[in-house]
């Protein structure tokens, strides 16, 4: 039977943060050689007791967080008990300034080869209250080899393994209760987690989301597609009637949206989702008051949001982020706009409003059905969405000469930034200006430079916090065609 290998109690000084948002300490080994060590949940300035699991010829190891022997002089008490088992948030042990210091901080640092004296840098945005700012989450069914039952969130450096959630800070406090709700509705059923490896079992994860300025509350319930464990009607049943009594009771004058979305799998093939509507309306409404420019009065704009489409995860500060985007882009004169990975279409319908001609290019069909719905909604007759990858749609616009050629392109990509292909339609567009919105900044730095080398020039950078508690930034950056 081979033997396992154990923990090694280490102490260790923090002295900085790894990519991760992880304390980093250097062990000095009696042969001289300095070796690095990842400790989650620690800060620089904190002395610590770790124990490490070393493994062979790697420099960088991970080590658990046992005792803080000494704490830095910014650290604080978490809010949340989870904290430290959790993988939601890195940062609670740290004061909220302290975050947006160590934020701006790196994305100075990010961008300091291109960062030069002329380009506008403004300070970090925070969110005027850190707290209870998510409108939507994601939770995850588990069960163990005694078959416990958990419904929560991944646990910190676990491979996937899962807690039962009973308190978060960053969501209002209905999710919690749904999710009580439905752990207890598991509970008494003789349903099984999904089991990823065996393609057994019936529940994936539940997902809850709500329109923070409208009170709209939806819950959309992950299951297999593998008709062995398909949902019996009294199930379903008694899940839709324990949520109403527990939501509907709380908020009865709330619009409350419960779906079925059926996960299927094959081999060799990519997942397909069906939804099928359980109660109540097919999408929740959100508003968003967007400010064009810094003296105006916001306007206030409606969405409709289904299952499956993409919303910014934190209403307010999604405000203030479109906002800043609307007074960067600089708008003077009415020009058209070509708004790339555009979602439900909530940036293209806020520069519609003061641009002659938009285009936004979206790949998920329930955003742009949503988008089209919410541009009707708000009255926006010239703004124009078309369903596809933007490389595609790119050069259907100019091979087909659907649109007139962007005087500026607004561009929101997923965490992987712009596709080789996608910048390569970019370039080839030749925008006046760029106005670069970024949930990656690690990417976007390296399409930046891209740009550049292809004759931009970075004009403005603003930097803004939407995840309060974790490591994650958004970033705007400007660029302009250099002329010369």
């Amino acid at each position: 039977m081979r033997a396992f290998k154990q923990a090694q109690p280490v102490e260790l000084d923090i002295v900085d943060f790894s990519k991760k948002g992880n304390g980093k300490g250097v062990l000095k080994r009696e042969d001289k050689t300095d070796l690095s060590i990842e400790v989650p949940f620690s800060i620089p300035g904190d002395r610590v007791k770790a124990s490490v699991l070393f493994k062979k010829r790697m420099k960088k190891q991970q080590g658990k967080l046992e005792e803080v022997i000494k704490a830095a002089p910014v650290r604080i008490s978490a809010k949340c008990a989870h904290f430290a088992t959790c993988g939601g948030c890195r940062w609670q042990q740290m004061g909220y300034a302290e975050q947006l210091r160590l934020k701006e901080e790196k994305i100075r640092a990010l961008f300091s080869a291109i960062l030069t004296p002329d380009v506008q840098f403004f300070p970090i945005i925070p969110c005027d209250d850190p707290w209870q700012y998510r409108n939507k989450m994601e939770f995850s069914f588990s069960t163990d080899l005694s078959q416990n039952k958990y419904l929560g969130l991944i646990m910190d450096s676990s491979r996937g393994k899962v807690f039962n959630l009973t308190e978060c800070h960053l969501t209002n406090s209905w999710f919690v209760d749904a999710l009580k709700v439905t752990r207890n509705w598991w509970e008494s059923s003789k349903l099984d987690a999904y089991h990823h490896y065996r393609n057994t079992g019936s529940l994936r994860t539940l997902t809850l989301r709500e329109g923070q300025r409208t009170g709209d509350r939806m819950v959309i319930l992950t299951v297999s597609g593998n008709p062995d464990y398909a949902l019996h009607k009294n199930d379903l049943d008694a899940f839709v009637a324990g949520l109403r009594a527990s939501i509907e009771l709380d908020r009865p004058e709330c619009r409350l949206s419960i779906f079925l979305r059926i996960h299927q799998i094959a081999k060799g093939m990519a997942s397909q989702f069906y939804e099928m509507v359980l109660y109540g309306p097919d999408q929740i409404r959100e508003k968003l008051y967007i400010q064009s420019q810094s003296e105006e009065q916001p306007v206030p704009l409606e969405f409709n949001i289904s299952p499956s489409a993409f919303f910014q995860p934190n209403t307010r500060q999604a405000e203030r982020l479109y906002s800043l985007a609307l007074q960067l882009s600089s708008i003077s004169t009415p020009i058209t706009v070509y708004d790339l990975y555009c979602g439900t279409g909530t940036l293209s319908i806020c520069l519609s409003k003061f641009a002659k001609t938009v285009v936004g290019v979206e790949i998920c069909p329930e955003a742009v059905l949503d988008a089209r719905s919410n541009a009707a909604k708000n009255g926006c007759s010239n703004v124009h969405f078309l369903c596809g990858a933007v490389h595609e749609q790119l050069t259907k616009i100019i091979e087909e000469n659907l649109f007139p050629l962007p005087d500026l392109v607004v561009v929101d990509p997923p965490r992987a930034g712009l596709d080789p292909h996608a910048l390569q339609h970019l370039i080839k567009l030749s925008p006046k200006k760029i106005l670069y919105v970024s949930c990656n900044p690690l990417t976007q730095v390296d399409n930046i430079s891209n740009l550049i080398s292809q004759g931009y020039r970075l004009e403005a950078m603003q930097p803004v916090d939407q995840f309060p508690h974790t490591i994650h930034i958004e970033n705007i950056a400007v660029l302009t065609k250099d002329e010369n």
